[in-house]
């Protein structure tokens, strides 16, 4: 399974798929739950808000002043609204805005577009404060140690063009390289569990059992059924060259259509029977195109898409060192659906995403089940074409783990355990991975971790 991170300015935030989505404010509240103190969902959402420049209608609940543009999606397609009806119909709710007071329902997503162009913590926030004295930007830099006098953390070493470096800090340092990492980098730095880095003859600065470990990503399902009408599916239309110019001019001369879509048009959270205290347990993305996976070329027949994935999966994985070269990838164990209720949660998700399909508004308007196709209908078929089919959906977090207790890996405040001026601003430090899209949640992270070092 192909695992990218974003190796480019503005990380992540400039391959993804646009999503802007906070996840359910439940979520934050599960953080403080399990140690994260003063990051409760009342105790973030003024970081949500400094975050961003939102185009709807102004609400308590919404930033307009923020760096980072969000809009409301700029694309019409009968299909999908034929599907947000049969959603309805199925028993879900109107949601006109899934940052706003609930998370449940279903609707149109949010993306991060400033006018026609992507917005990313690289156009919205690194770019415009390049001209600042304080600040170097160095490009083509991997980092591949720090540097240490006692137990107090005093610079980075990086490699650049074939080159080592060393930079001192005078306060501290920040590491920011995500889930995957962040924990590779503490590793190699003796900052970890010490069975694993004795095996590899790393000196142990610090036992930090934790550290790689609580591994999280959603598990995304892909489920596609063939149109009935070829010309609503973007399979068709980008291979009409008058409707790939028309897709161009829209985008040109109006700022509107597929061009400025990504990941999904609509969707929504929703409730298998499995859920808890009616909280919604699975994700849905809608897309009126078909593919294999990211990257691979649209399918020749009409498709059409409806992923999915759990909200709150209960697996855990981890990252580990597979060698003491800090330039090789590490070892990335996810297992995904290691327990039952992943399991259970993932098999009930398909049967939602069958009775939406399933339902009148929506049911004259394809042929057949492509994927996972009509001969999958036992609970026990379902969950094997589930592991044959599912993949990343590129949410990893959690790896080094914020909390009050001793095993955490970074205490509230983002300092790592047992060393002095060192901090990991990042998806890392999640207790528990957010019911949807992680970007916005990563955005507040970070900005609730400037606030925090600018009060000391």
């Amino acid at each position: 399974m192909d695992f990218p991170r974003g190796r480019v300015l503005g990380g992540s935030s400039s391959i993804n798929g646009l999503i802007y989505i906070r996840g359910q404010r439940e979520d934050f509240d599960d953080w403080e739950r399990l140690g994260a103190t003063g990051w409760r969902y009342a105790d973030v959402l003024p970081h949500f808000r400094n975050i961003e420049s939102y185009e709807g209608p102004p609400s308590q609940l919404r930033g307009s002043h923020g760096p980072l543009h969000v809009s409301d999606l700029r694309n019409d397609n009968a299909m999908c609204d034929a599907w947000l009806e049969a959603a309805r119909h199925a028993g879900l709710p109107d949601n006109p805005d899934f940052n706003g007071s609930e998370s449940a329902g279903i609707g149109a997503y949010q993306l991060t577009l400033n006018g026609r162009w992507r917005d990313s913590a690289a156009t919205a926030y690194l770019r415009p404060a390049l001209a600042r004295a304080n600040l170097t930007l160095k490009t083509r830099a991997r980092v591949v140690g720090l540097e240490f006098e006692r137990d107090t953390v005093t610079g980075v070493r990086y490699v650049r063009q074939g080159r080592a470096v060393r930079s001192r800090v005078l306060r501290e340092v920040i590491l920011c390289a995500g889930a995957v990492q962040s924990p590779q980098i503490l590793q190699l730095a003796g900052i970890g569990p010490a069975r694993l880095l004795e095996a590899h003859g790393i000196p142990v600065r610090v036992d930090a059992a934790e550290v790689g470990a609580n591994l999280q990503d959603h598990l995304q399902m892909r489920t596609i059924v063939e149109l009935s009408e070829p010309a609503h599916s973007l399979n068709t239309q980008i291979r009409h060259p008058f409707k790939t110019l028309g897709f161009g001019l829209d985008w040109l001369i109006n700022a509107r259509g597929p061009l400025t879509v990504g990941a999904g048009q609509v969707g929504g959270a929703a409730c298998t029977k499995l859920a808890r205290n009616d909280r919604p347990d699975i994700q849905l993305f809608v897309m009126p195109l078909s593919v294999d996976k990211p990257g691979l070329p649209l399918h020749r027949y009409p498709g059409f898409t409806v992923s999915y994935w759990q909200c709150h999966p209960e697996s855990r994985g981890r990252v580990t060192l597979k060698s003491v070269d800090p330039l090789d990838d590490p070892r990335i164990e996810t297992n995904y659906l290691s327990t039952d209720r992943d399991c259970e949660t993932m098999v009930e998700g398909l049967k939602v995403t069958r009775d939406i399909y399933n339902a009148p508004p929506f049911r004259p308007h394809w042929n057949r089940e492509v994927i996972p196709g009509p001969a999958i209908e036992t609970d026990g078929q379902i969950l094997e074409a589930i592991r044959q089919r599912s993949s990343t959906v590129f949410h990893a977090v959690g790896t080094c783990r914020m909390g009050r207790d001793d095993a955490s890996v970074v205490d509230p405040d983002l300092r790592v355990r047992g060393v002095t001026g060192l901090r990991v601003v990042d998806a890392s430090v999640m207790p528990k991975i957010t019911s949807a899209n992680t970007n916005a949640a990563t955005f507040m992270i970070a900005e609730k971790a400037a606030a925090m070092i600018r009060e000391r």
